[in-house]
């Protein structure tokens, strides 16, 4: 499948300057855990950077979020993504959104196995979905991130590997962007599957 017309398929892949590869996002308002999250005061999702910004700013980039969601139930949205990720190093699921069912996350497991030479990362408040999986049949070049709730509060998760937190002390913080320029650098703990736990900074 060429390029193109995967993008036709899928919708068009997102570039954060942070990252070193490319993304795909998807509305933030559709976010299942995250809807409910952001009524919490001291939550994570409460202070939800992509429901701000550009991403309101500009109601193309709303638009394309949404054809991307419609997309996922596309009989050819595996094929098509494996045709624009297949040549990336690094790739981010969701740089805005989340999970939106156990078969979109089987799809996505699907496009990794398909492009073992990209590393992938896909970071998640939908336990519900990841629980119904055993985490040694993830494919190894993707690393599932079960990300917190709460601001300074890991969220209990049982028999799952990798995990992610926010901290108001910037010095508990592991992520090294905010000391790069806001980028990541040459830094990869996030796709890092020696990493168990990465710990970013509140914004």
């Amino acid at each position: 499948m060429l390029k193109k017309e995967a993008q036709k398929i899928t919708g068009s892949m997102t570039r954060t300057s942070k990252m070193p590869g490319l993304s795909y996002s998807l509305p933030a308002w559709e976010c299942q855990v995250g809807a409910k999250l952001r009524a919490v005061k001291g939550s994570v999702c409460s202070g939800c950077y992509a429901l701000k910004g550009n991403y309101t700013r500009y109601p193309a980039i709303k638009a394309a979020q949404y054809y991307r969601l419609q997309s996922l139930r596309d009989p050819r949205w595996i094929p098509a993504m494996v045709a624009q990720i297949k040549r990336q190093k690094f790739f981010r699921w969701h740089d805005a959104g989340d999970l939106q069912g156990a078969w979109h996350l089987k799809n996505i497991m699907e496009v990794c196995k398909q492009t073992p030479s990209t590393k992938h990362w896909l970071p998640t408040r939908e336990v519900k979905y990841t629980s119904l999986i055993d985490p040694a049949i993830v494919p190894t070049n993707l690393k599932i991130i079960i990300s917190d709730h709460m601001i300074d509060q890991a969220t209990p998760v049982k028999s799952w590997p990798f995990t992610s937190g926010v901290a108001s002390d910037k010095k508990l913080a592991t992520c090294p962007a905010p000391s790069q320029g806001g980028k990541c650098g040459s830094c990869r703990q996030c796709w890092d599957r020696d990493v168990a736990r990465v710990v970013y900074g509140k914004h």
